[in-house]
C-alpha cells in the first residue's frame, strides 16, 4: 500500500517533462509552417482568380461594339463600328515594394489606381477594380512589355495580344512569384491560354 501512495505521488522527472516540452515544440513548428502554407496557398489561388477575371474582362471588352466616334477625330472620316482591346494599364500598385512581404490597399480616388484610364485605355476601359488589400502587384499590357518576358516556358502573346499577370512576394525574400493568361488577336477573334502561367510558385 505505501509503494502505491509512492509511486502516485512521484510526479515527473526532468526528463520526461523535456519530453513533453520537445514534442509540443514540434507540434507547434508544424502547425506554424502548415499555416504559413496554407496562407500563402490562398493567397496565390486569389492571384489566380483575379488574373482570370482581367483577362474575361478583356474579352468581353474587345467583343464590344464600339462606337467609331471614339476612335476618330470629328475629320469627317466614317467607318464601320470596331473591336479594340483596351490599351494598357498602369500597374498597382505602382511600386513592386508595396507588395513586398506586405499588402496594399488600393486606392478609391478619381484616376488612381484601378480607377485610371479612359473609355479606351487602362482599369476604365476593363471595367475592373479592387477594393480590398491585395497581395500583388496587378498588370494588363497589350503589345509589349510583358512582366512574362524572359521567363522559361512563358506563353507569349506578340504584338497583337495581350497579358493579364501578377506578380508578388508574399515572404518578402526576393523571390518573385509570377502569375499570367495571355490572349491574342486571332482572324477577329481572341484566343486565349487556357491555362494560367505560374513561375516560382511559393506552395
Amino acid at each position: 500500500m505505501s509503494s502505491t501512495m509512492a509511486i502516485r505521488g512521484r510526479g515527473f522527472t526532468l526528463i520526461e517533462l523535456m519530453i513533453v516540452i520537445a514534442i509540443v515544440g514540434v507540434l507547434a513548428a508544424l502547425a506554424i509552417v502548415g499555416v504559413r502554407s496554407y496562407l500563402a496557398t490562398a493567397k496565390i489561388a486569389e492571384a489566380k482568380q483575379i488574373v482570370g477575371v482581367i483577362t474575361r474582362t478583356a474579352i468581353t471588352q474587345y467583343e464590344r461594339e464600339r462606337d467609331i466616334a471614339q476612335i476618330l477625330p470629328a475629320t469627317g472620316v466614317t467607318s464601320a463600328n470596331t473591336h479594340l482591346l483596351c490599351t494598357s494599364a498602369t500597374p498597382v500598385p505602382s511600386l513592386f515594394a508595396s507588395v513586398r512581404g506586405r499588402k496594399y490597399q488600393p486606392s478609391n480616388a478619381l484616376g488612381a489606381d484601378f480607377n485610371s484610364g479612359s473609355t479606351l485605355a487602362g482599369w476604365q476601359c476593363l471595367g475592373f477594380s479592387i477594393n480590398h488589400p491585395i497581395y500583388f502587384q496587378y498588370s494588363y499590357q497589350v503589345g509589349d512589355d510583358y512582366i512574362s518576358q524572359g521567363l522559361p516556358g512563358a506563353p507569349l502573346p506578340g504584338p497583337d495580344g495581350f497579358e493579364a499577370g501578377a506578380i508578388g512576394d508574399l515572404d518578402g525574400d526576393a523571390q518573385r512569384c509570377t502569375i499570367v493568361r495571355t490572349g491574342a488577336v486571332r482572324d477577329g477573334h481572341i484566343a486565349t491560354n487556357s491555362a494560367i502561367y505560374v513561375n516560382n510558385d511559393p506552395e
